[in-house]
């Protein structure tokens, strides 16, 4: 389920610019993924910022609303910014775009969000298109240890590297400049069932865990040094297609 916040006043897209992971002038084109992290680096939690007039919604995961709107009061202090809930829905779909609808900004496949009284979706099958474009999701493959490049967030413009400061800045920018991401999400071929969660092993170590799976294949959590061609997850064998 999601949760959709309104913030407005005329501080809101300075206050989230000094906070968020992308930059919030992209809603003069459309909606923007973004991500609130620690000031460790770890994601609080993923959402879409959506133009609405001079206010911004903000449309996450309904388990993250509160966490968030807690996070966000505690930063406002003195800006002029009001944040509240909202009764709003989102109704998301990939054929063709209703009038008001938003792309969704990560990947075209996944197409558009429409934001009104009603929520669900056309029908289309979100988790197949999510394995086939490796896009991680709140409460399956991301939680609250996750680092936002190890998700792949910058190939699902979901941070921006040039547009200054913000909460956890620091620590994804040294991860951003290391040689290689030794740990993140993969696409797998796979080979049998496993539960959601399952640890994989591979050469007898533990390399990961197999989250979301649909149509053979599925989202993994690797440890890459170790992910090889001998995984499992339970009876289920692997073989890696596609890494972050």
């Amino acid at each position: 389920m999601r949760r959709i916040l309104r913030l407005s006043g005329p501080d809101t897209r300075e206050f989230l610019q000094d906070l968020v992971t992308n930059d919030v002038r992209g809603l003069d084109q459309g909606a923007v993924y973004a991500a609130l992290l620690t000031p460790q680096g770890k994601l609080i939690a993923d959402f879409f910022l959506v133009p609405d007039g001079d206010d911004v919604l903000m449309d996450l995961d309904a388990d993250r609303a509160d966490t968030v709107l807690q996070r966000l009061s505690l930063y406002k202090l003195r800006a002029k910014v009001e944040i509240e809930q909202t009764e709003l829905q989102v109704r998301r779909g990939t054929g063709d775009m209703p009038e008001g609808a938003f792309a969704d900004p990560r990947d075209a496949r996944l197409g558009w969000r429409l934001y009104g009284d009603e929520g669900g979706d056309d029908g289309s099958d979100f988790d197949r298109i999510r394995v086939a474009t490796l896009v991680p999701e709140w409460g399956t493959e991301l939680n609250d240890d996750t680092f936002i490049l190890e998700a792949g967030f910058d190939r699902l413009h979901g941070v921006d590297f040039r547009k200054g400061c913000y909460v956890g800045q620091e620590v994804t920018a040294r991860m951003k400049h290391k040689t290689e991401l030794r740990k993140g999400f993969a696409r797998v071929r796979v080979e049998g069932e496993a539960p959601v969660g399952t640890e994989i092993e591979a050469g007898g170590k533990v390399a990961g865990r197999l989250f979301t799976q649909s149509g053979g294949e599925g989202i993994a959590y690797l440890r890459y040094d170790r992910a090889g061609d001998d995984m499992q997850a339970g009876t289920a064998r692997l073989e890696m297609l596609e890494r972050i």
